[in-house]
């Protein structure tokens, strides 16, 4: 994480602004602004030379939260204290008023989820939503000339920073750490009639954050199912929490701090930068890093274009997707639970009991053939859906999320750092310990159906999940059995 430092120098000489930084075309525009500000408040300008360095210098710099900072360093440059551990950010009205802009919300919870117990200045009107993040000490100003006399006095010494508002209650402590969720479920599974086996495999994919695929006819419930998926996810920690709403936030949209995992569904006619992110002059984060520790949906997954489909494969195998560009090069994280939702052919009739297909063997292969291989791979949980006419609620959502949540504190207090369907190669080996029966029965299934090492710990990590819900420490031979039946044939 790379951060932008300000300094200010006055010297002798006539009295001149330089500054020394990439910033586009917008630095006549801070420096009128700067002055003004402090004008207002009856500065008087030395006949001297003003230097502002924003370092590092090679790094372009974009947007106005530098204002404040700039403008208290050319206020108090005489002054002498000891406070080098204050984040400032604000931008300047020319009356000097402190206003937020978009980048400041965003940069504080990027700097929370990697810096304990900061301390941070910012305007008041964001101080409400900065108060609910954990571990920082935030102080607001609404004027240039408040924020100064907030150092001249000394004032971080002496007041204390605004009361923490709760952003959950309901907090779950493992290892002595914490993980928050929600309770609120406003999409349940109990409106899900019948469909049994869809939930079950819904449930498990929750309990690992495993990626899946459901096909089956329109109207069966495979949209229906998938969002409500969303609301029966595993706790997350406030790091999770922070870094997945720095994500939202760049996007300058308006979020709250939330326990609720994100949920991400691009239309099928989305363009490969919108979902994996991009821009001409900067690089903008796309879909899939959006939904970092949430849920990518795509909805009619067969009609995505080739390029899109063929590009899942490095987010889902490293969890990370690089952007390139001339002039920037970014990474984001993109640990998600893929969910995905097809008709078994074009008319979507294949499976149904009640109209007729209209498709040609060719059309259904080449309907079916827009899905690789290498994509197909990544699947962990395979589910056909048919047509069902019960009036069964089965689970509803509270009960799947309390199974969930069992399966999680086991995880956790297993050691591991990371959920069961996004172990690496090394902890499946270590996590994923078989009974003899169901080790015999794994061999029997590698040499059967010619099963790949990727196949072979995709079925240990469902089976592990499986386990965990079932509350036992290793996997039987009925775990893996189920684990094998989610195989897509």
């Amino acid at each position: 994480m790379s951060l932008n430092k300000v300094q200010v120098s006055l010297s002798q000489n006539y009295s001149k602004y330089y500054i020394f930084m990439l910033f586009g075309l917008i630095v006549f525009e801070k420096l009128q602004r700067i002055k003004s500000a402090l004008s207002s408040i009856n500065f008087q300008f030395p006949a001297q030379k003003i230097t502002i360095n924003l370092s590092p210098s090679d790094l372009k710099k974009e947007g106005s939260h530098f204002d404040l900072i700039i403008a208290l360093l050319i206020a108090i440059q005489k002054e002498r204290f000891t406070c080098n551990d204050f984040f400032i950010f604000g931008e300047l009205g020319l009356d000097g008023k402190v206003k937020k802009t978009n980048a400041i919300f965003p940069i504080i919870l990027s700097l929370a989820a990697h810096m304990p117990n900061l301390r941070v200045l910012i305007p008041t009107e964001l101080l409400s939503k900065v108060q609910q993040i954990p571990n920082i000490e935030a102080y607001g100003v609404e004027t240039l000339h408040e924020a100064l006399l907030f150092f001249k006095e000394k004032r971080f010494n002496t007041e204390t920073p605004s009361d923490k508002q709760i952003f959950c209650e309901n907090a779950l402590e493992i290892e002595g750490k914490h993980y928050f969720y929600s309770t609120q479920f406003p999409l349940d599974f109990s409106d899900v009639l019948g469909q049994h086996r869809a939930k079950r495999a819904m449930l498990i994919a929750a309990a690992g954050m495993h990626n899946l695929l459901m096909e089956g006819s329109p109207g069966c419930g495979k949209s229906m199912s998938i969002k409500r998926l969303r609301y029966i996810l595993p706790p997350q920690s406030i790091e999770e929490i922070l870094e997945s709403n720095a994500y939202q936030s760049l996007q300058e949209e308006d979020v709250e701090l939330s326990p609720l995992r994100p949920f991400r569904s691009p239309h099928h006619t989305s363009s490969r930068p919108s979902i994996f992110g991009g821009g001409s002059s900067q690089s903008r984060a796309g879909e899939i890093a959006l939904a970092h520790n949430g849920v990518l949906f795509f909805d009619e997954f067969p009609n995505f274009s080739k390029t899109v489909l063929e590009s899942l494969r490095e987010p889902l195998e490293d969890h990370r997707v690089l952007i390139s560009r001339v002039n920037t090069k970014v990474s984001y994280a993109t640990k998600f639970l893929f969910a995905a939702a097809q008709n078994p052919c074009p008319c979507g009739n294949l499976f149904s009991q009640s109209h007729e297909c209209r498709c040609s063997e060719v059309e259904i292969n080449r309907y079916k053939n827009r899905i690789s291989e290498p994509i197909m791979d990544r699947i962990d949980l395979y589910i056909q859906m048919s047509e069902e006419h019960s009036k069964e609620q089965g689970l509803s959502s509270k009960e799947m999320f309390e199974q969930v949540l069992r399966a999680f504190v086991m995880q956790k207090k297993r050691g591991q750092n990371e959920l069961n369907g996004k172990l690496d190669e090394h902890n499946t080996m270590r996590f994923c310990t078989l009974e003899t029966k169901a080790s015999e029965s794994l061999e029997i299934a590698q040499s059967r159906f010619g099963l790949s090492q990727r196949s072979i710990h995709k079925v240990l990590r469902i089976a592990r999940s499986i386990a965990d819900l079932a509350q036992s420490e290793q996997i039987l031979q009925e775990h893996l059995l189920e684990a094998l039946s989610f195989r897509k044939r």
